[in-house]
C-alpha cells in the first residue's frame, strides 16, 4: 500500500518520525530507525534541527534496506532561509544522512526564527520576524533549483497555512507535493487538508498520537489528550487495540501519512502492525470526525516576532496573514 505523489512517486503510507523533543538522544532515536526499517517501515521523516541526521544516516545504512525502496525526507530549518544558506543546509543533510538524494525537502517553518534547543517561551529570537511572501519565495527558488539538479525529489511545506499555500501555489514553478502539518483526532484541520488534496498535495500528519513528547513550551492545562476521547478509546476497545493505534488507522483512512515517533520496539511496531490492518469501519469513521476540537498543540510560541500579541498570530486563523509583506 502506497500513496502517489503528484509526480507519479509512491510514498509509503505511514513512516517513522524521528524528533526526539526534549526527551531522547540522537543514539536512542537512531537505534528505533534501524528497528523501524528492520521491522518494515520505509518512509524516515527527519530535519537538520533535531541534530540527530548522523546517527540516523548511520541507522539507515545498518539497516541494509535498498536506497530504493527508502523514501527520505529532510527539512530547512529557520535559520537558513537565505537561499545560499538553504543550499547548505541541503547538502549537509545529504551528507549527514549519506544519501546522494533526497525524496523530499520541507522548509520548516515559513518565517525565518532561530531558538536553542529546550528555548522557553520567553526565549524569543530578537531577529525574528513575520512571513515575507517574496524571501519566502526566493528560498524555494533555491530549493527548486536542487529539484533540477536531482539531489531532492519532491518539495513540501510544513507549518503553512491557507493563505500563505495559495500564495505559493500561484507563484511557485515546481509545486509543492507533500505538505506536513500536525494531525490528530482532536485537531484534524480540515480547510487546509481540503486545500493539500484539492491541489495534488499530500498532507503529512506530524503529531498523530497527540504529541504525548512535546516540548513543556507547547503545553497548556485545556490540552486535550486523543488517547483519552471516548470515541478513540470506544473504537480501540472494539479492536482490540491501543488507542494510539486508533488515531493511526483514522489517519491511514483518512488519506494522511502519520509519521508517529516511538522509540520503544513494541511501541513502533504495533503502529506499523495497527495502523495498516483491521481498519475502521464507516460508521466509526464517522464518529472519529466528530472528534475534532481544533485544539492545536504545538503552538509555536518560540517563532515570534516582535509585535506578535500571541501564538495565534503564527496561524493567519481568520484567513490573514498576520503582520507579514504578500
Amino acid at each position: 500500500m502506497t500513496r502517489a505523489l503528484r509526480t507519479g512517486a509512491q510514498i509509503p503510507p505511514i513512516g517513522l518520525g524521528t524528533f526526539g523533543s526534549d526527551r531522547y538522544g540522537p543514539d536512542e532515536v537512531a537505534a528505533a530507525v534501524r528497528g523501524g526499517l528492520e521491522a518494515g517501515y520505509r518512509l524516515v521523516d527527519c530535519a537538520s534541527v533535531y541534530g540527530n541526521e548522523p546517527a540516523v544516516g548511520a541507522a539507515i545504512v545498518a539497516s541494509g534496506v535498498p536506497r530504493d525502496e527508502l523514501f527520505v525526507m529532510s527539512k530547512v530549518w529557520n535559520d537558513a532561509h537565505d537561499p545560499d544558506d538553504a543550499v547548505a543546509s541541503v547538502r549537509r543533510s545529504l551528507d549527514d544522512l549519506r544519501l546522494d538524494h533526497l525524496d523530499a525537502v520541507f522548509v520548516h517553518w515559513p518565517f525565518p526564527n532561530h531558538h536553542a534547543p529546550h528555548a522557553s517561551v520567553e526565549d524569543r529570537d530578537t531577529t525574528a520576524r513575520p512571513y515575507d511572501h517574496d524571501a519566502y519565495l526566493a528560498l524555494w527558488r533555491a530549493l527548486e533549483g536542487l529539484v533540477d539538479e536531482g539531489v531532492v525529489r519532491h518539495l513540501g511545506t510544513s507549518n503553512t497555512t491557507v493563505p500563505k499555500l495559495r500564495l505559493l501555489l500561484r507563484d511557485a514553478r515546481v509545486l509543492p507535493s507533500l505538505n506536513e502539518m500536525e494531525l490528530h483526532p482532536t485537531f484534524q484541520q480540515p480547510e487546509l487538508f481540503d486545500l493539500c488534496v484539492a491541489n495534488g498535495i499530500q498532507p503529512v500528519g506530524y503529531s498523530p498520537l497527540g504529541s504525548p513528547s512535546r516540548p513543556e513550551r507547547d503545553r497548556t492545562d485545556d490540552d486535550p489528550v486523543d488517547v483519552e476521547h471516548p470515541t478513540v478509546r470506544r473504537i480501540a476497545e472494539a479492536h482490540g487495540v491501543h488507542p494510539a493505534v486508533v488515531c493511526l488507522k483514522w489517519a491511514v483512512a483518512r488519506g494522511q501519512v502519520p509519521i508517529p515517533f516511538a522509540v520503544k520496539p513494541e511501541q513502533y511496531r504495533a503502529n506499523l502492525e495497527g495502523a495498516l490492518t483491521d481498519p475502521l469501519t464507516a460508521d466509526e469513521l464517522v464518529a472519529m470526525a466528530g472528534v475534532d476540537r481544533g485544539a492545536r498543540l504545538i503552538k509555536g510560541q518560540v517563532f515570534l516576532w516582535e509585535g506578535a500579541s500571541s501564538w495565534h498570530d503564527l496561524w493567519d486563523e481568520d484567513g490573514t496573514i498576520r503582520g507579514g509583506r504578500v
